[in-house]
């Protein structure tokens, strides 16, 4: 089902009844980069987990941490790739090329961040959220360990494991909805 005109599989709620504070949310995007993500308007369906899903997104990717909003984007990238999610790595990509002012680095960690010509450290964060994406996951000591001695602090080690099991949850979401990226994420930060 690829229709462009409908966010997800569900549609959308009618803007002029959306809730006052999912109606400012809208505003704000449509101020700040020009249109409405169709994540917010597929999400709108339902207000309760617009909201739920909205508060832990902006608590993972704009809260305080020691991982830089680059390579929070980058672990959405990357993790979003080895789903196949169409949305957020469309989305999230654009995002990465905009944060990180380097569209060839993003586009590499799309496709492959294993081949990507990254930082050691950029590596050692894209790895164990790789792992952490893995059916089954469950983490060992000696990879807890290992993150420390790459120098990574507990809470480095949670957030990395924390946006890449936020966004695994996401991805499954979008590709239940069918939910397709808006145009505008394709052209963004090249």
């Amino acid at each position: 089902m690829n229709d462009p005109i409908r966010p997800s599989r569900f549609g959308e709620p009618d803007e002029a009844a959306l809730p006052d504070d999912i109606a400012a949310i809208y505003a704000k995007n449509r101020e700040r980069i020009g249109f409405v993500p169709n994540v917010f308007r597929a999400y709108a369906q339902r207000p309760e987990h617009f909201r739920a899903f909205m508060a832990y997104h902006d608590v993972l990717m704009r809260g305080e941490s020691g991982l830089s909003r680059f390579e929070r984007e980058a672990i959405v990238v990357a993790v979003s790739s080895e789903n196949r999610c169409q949305y957020c790595m469309t989305a999230h990509g654009a995002a990465l090329r905009v944060i990180g002012k380097d569209p060839q680095l993003a586009e590499q960690i799309a496709n492959n961040w294993r081949t990507a010509d990254l930082s050691d450290r950029l590596r050692s964060i894209l790895a164990f959220a790789s792992r952490v994406n893995e059916p089954g996951f469950a983490a060992s000591d000696a990879e807890i360990e290992e993150m420390h001695a790459a120098g990574f602090t507990d809470n480095d080690i949670w957030d990395i494991a924390a946006v890449a099991a936020f966004f695994g949850f996401s991805n499954r979401m979008a590709g239940m909805m069918d939910m397709r990226p808006n145009a505008e994420f394709y052209s963004m930060g090249r």
